[in-house]
């Protein structure tokens, strides 16, 4: 197996960057800074990196090296200390309708059904109640939960829960998806239907994602690029691409080649 080191070419696809990246990091870095310690403790450390237009890139490393910190800044939610982030060539100076962040906890409103889940990030731009509504509608066939629309969360399960945190993200119609290990909470059996399921939407409303995970089985599955993070201050050690013919079935993950992947990524995360 030949893996893509951290320095590729421009333009392939292997690399840090691509010719014209969706998505681009350069040179990103950051420190919190703490004050019963009395300085920054840095986090993340040039990081560059180029996400193609409707690419699906899994980010993977060690337990709190920084993962979700870079998808947060990616995300505009905090600023970071070096480098930037630009979306089309464009700074990332906050949060924008051209992402959105889908996180582990659902965090459904209780007081409102699976409907009007899906329809609240609409209803956030502005948009009036019940035009929300009808935009987000279409969305639960998609996700596989028509029929449910009357709903409340405590009445489904924790997988559905997160389709319909998949389905508000995906209404708001961003053009990056930021997932920051959103199966991690379901059950084994749960969390690879899930998987499918995201493959599922992805193929029929392709979006630039970046998806954050600890599991490096999940992130081989669904990824065409895994990035491998060092411990922190987190850099890319290395970035695998993942030649895997699409549509995927959870099969694949009995071949030789998908093992031979998974065991190098975990020889790097050593």
């Amino acid at each position: 197996m030949a893996a893509a080191r951290r320095r590729g070419p421009v333009g392939a696809a292997t690399g840090t960057t691509v010719a014209t990246p969706k998505l681009a990091i350069a040179g990103l870095s950051k420190a919190f800074y703490q004050e019963r310690l009395g300085r920054a403790i840095p986090v993340l450390e040039e990081i560059d990196l180029g996400i193609a237009e409707r690419e699906f890139v899994a980010v993977v490393g060690p337990s709190g090296c920084g993962k979700t910190t870079l998808l947060r800044i990616a995300a505009g939610l905090v600023a970071p200390s070096g480098g930037q982030v630009l979306v089309d060539g464009r700074a990332v100076a906050g949060p924008g309708r051209d992402r959105a962040m889908v996180f582990q906890d659902p965090a459904l409103l209780p007081w409102r059904t699976v409907l009007g889940n899906m329809a609240y990030g609409v209803e956030c731009l502005r948009v009036p109640a019940r035009q929300a509504l009808e935009v987000a509608r279409p969305w639960l066939t998609l996700v596989g939960l028509e029929g449910f629309e009357h709903f409340y969360p405590h009445e489904i399960s924790g997988g559905m829960q997160q389709r319909v945190n998949l389905a508000r993200a995906l209404a708001v119609a961003p053009e990056i998806l930021l997932m920051d290990e959103p199966f991690a909470a379901l059950d084994a059996q749960t969390r690879e239907a899930m998987q499918s399921e995201l493959l599922r939407v992805w193929a029929r409303a392709p979006k630039t994602v970046v998806f954050v995970t600890h599991d490096i089985g999940e992130a081989l599955y669904l990824a065409d690029r895994v990035v491998v993070l060092t411990v922190r201050p987190a850099r890319i050690r290395e970035i695998v691409p993942v030649s895997l013919p699409r549509p995927r079935s959870h099969s694949v993950r009995g071949t030789a080649s998908f093992r031979e992947w998974e065991d190098h990524i975990r020889e790097l995360l050593k």
